[in-house]
């Protein structure tokens, strides 16, 4: 069975970055998950340790599952990627239950990352910007976390700039978060 995020054609929107340029936003496939693997593993641990195939579970349980695409030497290369969830999964983190626990309709954004070449460049606005376009209409919610244990002050400024607030924080498996919400529509 393929993923529900992964069944639709890869249908770009390109979205201006500033002084970048435009920039593809797409829908994932299972044809990305080397590509994924690849810059979550160089994101670790900011972003939790999965092998390819945990990923791909991931991605079957996807609501929204983009990449940011841009014109590499090769040609179209991967940038980054996020995966997000609806609630009711079977999603096994103790951080997205945490949410399901405490809110009815939300967008989890389970993990996002950029190919070291990619950071700091302004797609992560234009990534994000474009989850709560689709997110909005359906989710009431936009939630993820954010270590404080390892720290990652980067994504703790650039969430609060794009007003993100904490609204708790959790210990699991050897990490300290915090749980950060933005209501959509607003």
């Amino acid at each position: 069975m393929q993923p529900p995020c992964a069944g639709v054609a890869r249908k770009f929107r390109e979205i201006d970055v500033g002084t970048l340029g435009p920039v593809r936003i797409r829908e994932l496939t299972t044809t990305d998950l080397p590509a994924i693997f690849a810059i979550n593993d160089a994101n670790t641990p900011a972003v939790g340790e999965e092998t390819e195939s945990t990923l791909g579970e991931i991605l079957d349980l996807c609501s929204i599952a983009l990449g940011v695409e841009v014109d590499g030497a090769g040609g179209p290369e991967l940038a980054g990627f996020c995966q997000v969830l609806p609630p009711g999964t079977t999603y096994g983190s103790p951080n997205y239950a945490w949410f399901c626990q405490r809110y009815a309709s939300f967008a989890y954004l389970d993990r996002v990352a950029f190919a070291p070449a990619h950071q700091g460049q302004g797609y992560g606005s234009a990534l994000y910007a474009e989850v709560e376009q689709r997110a909005a209409g359906t989710s009431e919610w936009f939630l993820l976390e954010v270590n404080l244990k390892p720290r990652n002050d980067g994504s703790l400024r650039f969430h609060a700039r794009l007003g993100f607030e904490e609204v708790g924080q959790q210990a699991a498996r050897g990490k300290v978060v915090s749980m950060m919400a933005k209501r959509l529509g607003s």
